[in-house]
């Protein structure tokens, strides 16, 4: 138990190693949150609400896009402040799991609420407003889910249960995508009488996916339990922010290789959230798919996703998260290069670059996870986890401030009124940068000081 003195230390037993309960139940349970708050992800952030906001409907492309671009760094600033204090506090009260219930009841409230977003360029504001702060709320609840795999994982199965949990997450995807779109946007006339009259399909759809959150993650939130812990003195802000730093400095003087894998996990995630942020916008946008066509890509996309996030976890239980993550990388930027010169390919060249790029973005992050989770002292996974979120929304303004600087630089390069593709070099050098900076942390067995 971390006390209000105690930095973080790596050189008692984790969190993993108190765990000895992780039957394929409770393991499947604790994935149905991947899997019933997927639709934020796939469904909003990147196949159908973010392409719906960055079109014709709200103003001219590269305005648009420019705008999410804006409003995804902010939210990012708002998880990198709020982040490792609200985790820090569900460590300390030991009611990570009520947390993360309110949360996911708020996320899909959200979601919904997005029905109201009209087709109408006075109506992106609050698209935005809606999207952004259920990002933030995503990204806060991701924090305490992520701290809640030390109850069903071990050190030999924590690979393959993140990389489980992920696959979970794309396979629900998967079929709320098929759903919407064979429901409500394929047809002329959808379930209820819904058309694409003022845009009824697209905003029907995010009703769907605030009852898909409410309801699918409920085995998790049932399954999962808080875990008593003393009293603790409640602080204030200011107080948690000191705490922060003072865990900060304990990891850099008992453990600096994994200050280093958070420095670098924080750029290459960054680069990740891009692919997902602004794939889809790039497909719409740049290589000609309509909207349902986005949208089959996109369900294709999260089955190839999804079974290779699995694959890739038996892998780091394997070989290790490190190389995992390295060759995933690797991959991405090749595949981010093809997709910029061939950009004037058409559909059938995104459609094998894209699937292409499925198979890495995933993977990556949940040997991500694994690799931290392999370190997370007992008592501390809320706060650590908290830092991993922050460091990774600290730098979240890089990914959307390269997209959208590239596209403006491609403007001026070019003279081209559509240089959308530009902003693929963006997110390219963000997921280099991550591969430089992990390449000399030390493997996850290294990291814990004797």
């Amino acid at each position: 138990m971390s006390t209000l003195s105690d930095p973080a230390d790596l050189t008692g037993p984790t969190a993993l190693e108190g765990n000895t309960d992780s039957s394929k139940k409770r393991v499947v349970a604790w994935a149905m949150w991947d899997w019933g708050a997927q639709p934020f992800n796939t469904v909003i952030t990147t196949f159908v609400f973010a392409v719906y906001l960055t079109s014709k409907n709200f103003g001219d492309i590269n305005f648009t896009s420019m705008a999410l671009a804006v409003s995804t760094g902010l939210a990012g600033l708002f998880v990198a402040l709020l982040a490792p204090v609200l985790g820090q506090n569900s460590d300390r009260s030991g009611k990570t799991v009520r947390n993360l219930k309110l949360q996911t009841w708020i996320l899909a409230l959200l979601s919904a609420a997005l029905f109201f977003v009209k087709p109408e360029p006075g109506f992106l504001v609050l698209g935005l407003v809606l999207l952004g702060a259920g990002s933030v709320v995503s990204e806060i609840a991701g924090v305490n889910y992520n701290a809640t795999i030390d109850q069903v994982a071990t050190h030999r199965t924590v690979g393959r249960v993140s990389g489980f949990g992920w696959g979970m997450g794309y396979l629900g995807g998967i079929l709320v995508l098929l759903l919407i779109y064979f429901l409500f946007i394929q047809p002329e006339t959808g379930l209820f009488g819904v058309t694409d009259e003022a845009a009824l399909d697209i905003r029907v759809s995010m009703l769907v996916c605030g009852l898909w959150i409410g309801l699918f993650t409920i085995p998790a939130l049932v399954v999962l339990r808080d875990r008593p812990r003393p009293p603790a003195r409640r602080v204030g802000v200011v107080t948690s922010y000191r705490l922060v730093w003072r865990s900060i400095r304990g990891l850099w003087s008992t453990s600096r290789h994994t200050v280093y894998f958070l420095l670098a996990s924080a750029l290459f995630r960054d680069g990740l959230a891009g692919v997902f942020a602004f794939g889809a916008v790039l497909a719409a946008g740049t290589f000609g798919l309509s909207a349902g066509e986005v949208i089959i890509f996109g369900a294709a996309a999260n089955i190839v996703a999804g079974l290779a996030t699995m694959a890739f976890g038996a892998l780091d239980d394997w070989i290790g998260p490190k190389k995992v993550i390295l060759i995933c990388l690797a991959a991405l930027v090749t595949l981010g290069l093809l997709i910029f010169l061939l950009h004037d390919g058409g559909k059938s060249t995104f459609w094998v670059l894209g699937l292409l790029l499925t198979v890495f973005v995933g993977p990556a992050q949940a040997a991500s996870r694994s690799f931290l989770a392999r370190l997370i002292p007992q008592g501390k996974s809320g706060e650590i986890f908290g830092l991993y979120a922050t460091t990774g929304r600290v730098v979240s303004f890089l990914s959307p401030l390269a997209f959208g600087a590239f596209i403006a630089l491609g403007a001026l390069v070019t003279g081209a009124e559509n240089t959308q593709y530009w902003g693929i070099l963006g997110i390219v050098l963000i997921l280099a940068a991550g591969f430089a900076v992990m390449l000399p942390v030390k493997e996850h067995g290294e990291h814990r000081m004797t």
